[in-house]
């Protein structure tokens, strides 16, 4: 990426000159350089929580060390679930159980248990499954810890709330355009020269454009995927990405939970009844029927929460390859009523999924973090590079330096040949539209550039 095109060389080292750009390039380089300009802080700030967020797994294993790790180790053989369950239950005893996660090697099995209180959030309860030890009680959100879910906020709405997620879909909403536009720049002015690496014997603003080029192109294919993954559960263009998936019937498969009503229960079709108290012997009979099934990686067993209602075991390993099958079993039959495969997943679904864990770090490991690290201080590096080439930039005026650098000249698409307006113009509305914080914007910074070339132009307008 590059912010700016053309520069002001430095004094005694005129060469050749770059060739006057293009319309199209003159066009691409002024959006590229008022994107930047305005919407960096909101990329810095996305990437600045964005590299804390990829050391969640690190600081989850040093800050509750106690909750998660079994003070067993793992070692000899773990206790029924329904022992489990009764130790959560004595040292919690409010709430209602929801979800077991049965403990994996050295891991606690978490007893979740929701309260209407705590809204989407629950209490989970740790014990150390071959002792039934409960070795501690967090507040999770979707099974993240306070740690997690404090940096997940952070990075998704600043802990603004509903109002704070406008920052990172306008930031998610035009990094790729900036990328990619920087990358089109970048290759239009070296041809082929010193792509990807960058001109270490160039002085000044050349250095640092070197620097934000080369850089910016080394990270371009991470930023787009990063962008695209970014805005599948945004606000607005997540609401649109979703109706391209009610469109294609290409969502997640339901897992149909519902089993046959008894006798004196009345017709199945009828209001829901609530579920009955739940017997914590059915979690034994639920997870050896799951296991026996196939279900043998990590999982989480969901109580119903209706009468006639299976239990849902559903594979929770988030690494690639990934175990998210899930299976609806009856614990008055033991049978499977339905089954989820991953492999049988649309197309869209198991992509959309798969880039949600990648963007999150999840689904590589922790080559998925430091790819992501890798991805956050270069951007922040190259937005840094971007404003310093603005202030190396500044013209002088009346022997003054002004504050800050020009932007490239108005008016370049005036050269567009007819067919690129034809063809621009349609397709800008059109990401407008799916991408409404691309779009707002951008129709803003043209009304704000018009009303100003406008001003500017009747002051410079000669009297008569």
């Amino acid at each position: 990426m590059t912010i700016t095109e053309e520069a002001t060389p430095d004094a005694g080292t005129r060469g050749p000159q770059p060739r006057r750009p293009s319309a199209f390039g003159a066009l691409l380089l002024r959006l590229h350089f008022y994107a930047g300009v305005l919407v960096a802080p909101f990329l810095l700030v996305a990437a600045v929580t964005g590299l804390l967020y990829t050391i969640t797994p690190q600081l989850d294993a040093s800050l509750y060390r106690d909750q998660l790790t079994a003070a067993s180790g793992g070692d000899g053989p773990a206790l029924p679930l329904a022992d489990q369950i009764a130790a959560a239950r004595t040292a919690h005893p409010e709430g209602t159980l929801s979800a077991i996660q049965p403990g994996s090697g050295d891991g606690t099995t978490r007893v979740v248990f929701s309260q209407p209180e705590l809204g989407e959030k629950q209490h989970t309860v740790h014990v150390d499954p071959a002792t039934g030890r409960v070795q501690g009680t967090l507040t999770t959100w979707f099974g993240s810890t306070p740690a997690t879910t404090w940096l997940d906020d952070l990075h998704r709405n600043l802990h603004l709330g509903a109002a704070g997620r406008f920052y990172s879909e306008l930031a998610a909403s035009w990094l790729w355009v900036i990328a990619l536009g920087g990358v089109v720049l970048w290759w239009r002015r070296s041809r082929g020269k010193r792509l990807l690496v960058p001109d270490l014997s160039a002085k000044g603003v050349r250095r640092t454009r070197s620097w934000h080029a080369a850089t910016g192109l080394w990270l371009a294919v991470g930023l787009v995927i990063l962008s695209a993954t970014g805005l599948t559960w945004s606000r607005y263009a997540g609401g649109n990405f979703t109706a391209v998936l009610d469109t294609f019937d290409a969502h997640q498969p339901e897992l149909v939970t519902a089993v046959a009503a008894e006798p004196a229960g009345g017709h199945h079709g009828g209001s829901a009844a609530p579920a009955a108290p739940v017997d914590p012997a059915a979690a034994d009979t639920v997870w050896s029927v799951a296991r026996q099934h196939g279900m043998t990686g990590p999982v989480e067993l969901a109580v119903p929460e209706e009468a006639n209602a299976a239990w849902t075991v559903a594979g929770v390993d988030n690494t690639w390859p990934v175990g998210l099958d899930r299976v609806a079993v009856d614990p008055q039959t033991s049978a499977v009523v339905a089954r989820s495969d991953f492999a049988d997943w649309p197309v869209l679904a198991q992509l959309s999924k798969l880039g949600v864990q990648a963007h999150m770090g999840v689904l590589f490991g922790v080559v998925n973090q430091v790819l992501l690290a890798a991805l956050a201080l270069g951007l922040i590096c190259v937005i840094v590079w971007g404003y310093r080439m603005w202030w190396q930039r500044r013209p002088t005026r009346d022997g003054r330096r002004a504050v800050v650098g020009t932007p490239p000249a108005r008016g370049a698409w005036l050269g567009l040949p007819g067919w690129a307006v034809a063809v621009g113009v349609p397709l800008v509305f059109a990401l407008g539209w799916a991408l409404p914080l691309f779009g707002v914007p951008l129709a803003v910074f043209l009304l704000v550039d018009a009303i100003a070339g406008g001003l500017r132009a009747r002051r410079v307008a000669p009297r008569m």
